[in-house]
C-alpha cells in the first residue's frame, strides 16, 4: 500500500531556557514499519536537555487502532555522552495511550553511535518485545533497519530538506511480518518546526 498525502500548517511555539519544542504534521504515523493512524497524523512534544547530558520530554500524537485507542503520549528521559569516538545513549520511555491503557508499555533503550553509523537496542519492559535497529546517514539521505520480535521486520530510507523554514522529510518504510498478518509499504511526507 502506497499512501501520499500533504499536510502543510505550522505552530508557533513558546521557548523556555533549556527547553525546545516541536510540531509536525505528515501523512502517515508510521512507527517501526507499521502504521499507527492510518492516514494523516499530527504530532508534536517538549524536551529539555542539560549541558550534562541529561534529557527528559514528552510526545504525543494521533493513532487509529481498532481497540479505540485514540491518541499516544510518551514520556521520556535519559542520559546521552561520548566515551572516546562512541555516542552514547541510555534513556527510558513510557508509552501511553489514554484511551486504551491495557496498550501501555514501557523500554529501557541503549543507543550507541559512531560517525554516520548508529546502533539501538529497546529492551521491552514486562513481557513486552525487543527491538533492534541499525541505521547510517549519508547526507541528508538515512537507511535504517529493524527487527522487532513478535513483529517483524522494518526497512527505512529517507531525505530530508528544507521546506523555506520549516524540515520536510520523505521517506519510504517496507515492513515485513513474522507471522500472519499484512507486509506493507509507504511512502511518507512529513513538514516540522521546532524551536
Amino acid at each position: 500500500m502506497k499512501k501520499l498525502f500533504l499536510l502543510v500548517g505550522i505552530i508557533s511555539l513558546p521557548t523556555f531556557a533549556g527547553v525546545s519544542a516541536n510540531v509536525s504534521f505528515a501523512s502517515d504515523y508510521i512507527w517501526r514499519g507499521m502504521t499507527q493512524t492510518d492516514g494523516p497524523a499530527m504530532s508534536g512534544g517538549f524536551d529539555y536537555e542539560s549541558e550534562s547530558g541529561f534529557y527528559a520530554g514528552i510526545w504525543g500524537s494521533n493513532v487509529n487502532f481498532s481497540d479505540g485507542a485514540g491518541s499516544e503520549l510518551d514520556y521520556y528521559f535519559g542520559y546521552a555522552f561520548d566515551f572516546g569516538s562512541i555516542g552514547v545513549d541510555l534513556g527510558y520511555v513510557a508509552f501511553d495511550y489514554p484511551e486504551a491503557t491495557d496498550l501501555d508499555f514501557e523500554e529501557v533503550v541503549l543507543g550507541l553511535s559512531y560517525g554516520d553509523v548508529g546502533l539501538t537496542f529497546a529492551l521491552g519492559q514486562d513481557s513486552a518485545p525487543d527491538y533492534t535497529e541499525v541505521s547510517y546517514a549519508l547526507g541528508a539521505v538515512g537507511f535504517a533497519y529493524g527487527q522487532y520480535d513478535d513483529y517483524g521486520d522494518n526497512l527505512v530510507i529517507s531525505y530530508g530538506f528544507s521546506c523555506g523554514s520549516y524540515d520536510c522529510g520523505l521517506a519510504y518504510t517496507d515492513f515485513s511480518a513474522d507471522a500472519a498478518g499484512a507486509d506493507d509499504d509507504y511512502l511518507v511526507f512529513s513538514i516540522s518546526a521546532s524551536l
